[in-house]
């Protein structure tokens, strides 16, 4: 019989266990914690909608929607496509489901996105983003408050030390337009030193030219008109106002005059939080205000700003790892409590603790297999803070009798006061149930 063959992991796409898993959770478990603070509102939309809303929100342009959206055709002949980023399909949801009656409307989801790229470290195909939107607030004060909330999250998780918030405005309508047209005047002049990259984006999309990473365009870029010579009085009021606001709150930022994001339905602030720590491509979150896209899906003219953050680029800036039961200080923990089968036909027993202690938020691990001389060792491998020992003393005439703790002198843990606290639920619930001090490094648990 041939061997079948194990089909291979997509390129681009990651499978998590461990630490990876738990630093994905960590970052996820933050977001909602801090979203909360703001007020932001949980949504969920579709992984896939028409290609349209991407195609003409986006700009079919931009690289995304040229090179790099999973599009398909269904078995009814609709082109649809996975969502690249989040922006689109709840700009999208926003026109078609009435969210207009809340404006200004504080959302924020997170899940995973598509983009067929080159796959390197923290960038995938499949990758997962952390997303916050305010819709329907024109007034710079909307810009600041979802700084100061990806500020304040990234101090949270631990991460903010050598990340830089750096800020940008690319104006009003008015503004970008003629900075835009003063770009393709200038890149003219050099076309014969373009990349050809750069050749292909000179009309379509000038701007994209400034964060070119390659050595031919860099030169030519640092002489290029920067946007404050286009400003209008409104634009730098706005700006002004955004920062003021930061100021206020004590967040710190840099001017980077040749940010402009990668979308073409970017207007006023463009921000990005940027590290060193993660190679080349160092953007740990970012994002900007985006009037004029609602309109483009047919929508009425919103002003909207938001901000998105790659998972998988967060958790590889956690400092330590974590297993079970991770705080703030990010030290590696095992369960609270590790509780040893010593007799097999106990496990009925060993279930009904566990579950009452997981109840009152104590973590527990039973350990029922190998021999019963090995399992307390297993259980030593757990790390726990605690042991409970069940043995033929457990059960008398078809009561709770007597149940061994152990805990070692170096644990914080009140195993014992959590088990006084406990009220007990299920097969074996004892009439009462009381602490007695034992002989030596055990305590007895006494049903009456």
């Amino acid at each position: 019989m041939a061997k079948i063959e194990t089909p291979r992991p997509i390129r681009g796409t990651q499978d998590m266990i461990g630490d990876s898993a738990d630093r994905f959770a960590h970052v996820v478990e933050t977001f909602e914690r801090v979203r909360k603070l703001y007020g932001f509102k949980r949504i969920e939309v579709p992984v896939f909608e028409a290609t349209a809303v991407f195609s003409r929100s986006l700009g079919e342009t931009t690289d995304v929607v040229s090179k790099e959206m999973y599009s398909f055709e269904d078995r009814g002949g609709d082109s649809l496509t996975l969502r690249p980023e989040f922006t689109a399909g709840i700009a999208r949801a926003y026109i078609t489901e009435g969210w207009q009656q809340y404006a200004p409307l504080k959302v924020a989801t997170h899940g995973p996105l598509f983009r067929y790229e080159r796959p390197q470290k923290g960038r995938y195909r499949q990758f997962h983003q952390i997303d916050a939107e305010i819709i329907g607030a024109a007034e710079p004060l909307a810009d600041a408050e979802l700084l100061i909330f990806a500020d304040q999250l990234l101090k949270e998780l631990g991460i903010s030390e050598g990340v830089t918030l750096t800020l940008n405005t690319l104006g009003d309508y008015q503004s970008r337009e003629e900075w835009r047209s003063a770009l393709v005047a200038y890149f003219e002049g050099h076309r014969d030193q373009l990349s050809d990259d750069s050749k292909d984006r000179l009309h379509r999309n000038p701007l994209r030219i400034l964060d070119s990473k390659d050595p031919r365009d860099q030169a030519i870029v640092a002489e290029a008109p920067d946007i404050d010579a286009y400003l209008t009085e409104e634009a730098q009021a706005f700006f002004e106002k955004v920062t003021d606001g930061l100021k206020a709150a004590g967040v710190a930022w840099t001017r980077n005059a040749r940010l402009v994001r990668g979308l073409d339905y970017y207007r006023h602030t463009a921000f990005e939080f940027v590290t060193d720590r993660l190679g080349a491509q160092g953007t740990v979150l970012g994002g900007g205000r985006y009037d004029g896209l609602i309109e483009t899906l047919g929508g009425p003219s919103t002003p909207a700003v938001g901000w998105a953050a790659g998972i998988e680029r967060l958790g590889m800036l956690l400092q330590k790892p974590t297993i079970l039961g991770g705080g703030p200080d990010w030290e590696m923990k095992g369960p609270n409590c590790a509780i040893v089968l010593e007799e097999d036909d106990l496990l009925a027993v060993a279930i009904w603790l566990s579950s009452n202690l997981q109840r009152t938020g104590v973590s527990c691990e039973i350990v029922a297999t190998g021999s019963p001389r090995k399992r307390f060792d297993k259980a030593k491998k757990l790390d726990p803070e605690s042991f409970l020992v069940i043995d033929g003393q457990t059960l008398i005439k078809g009561h709770l009798a007597n149940v061994r703790c152990k805990r070692p002198d170096w644990s914080g843990f009140d195993l014992q006061g959590r088990l006084a606290s406990t009220k007990w639920s299920g097969a074996f619930r004892p009439t009462a149930c009381s602490i007695e001090e034992f002989s030596g490094e055990f305590q007895v648990i006494q049903s009456v």
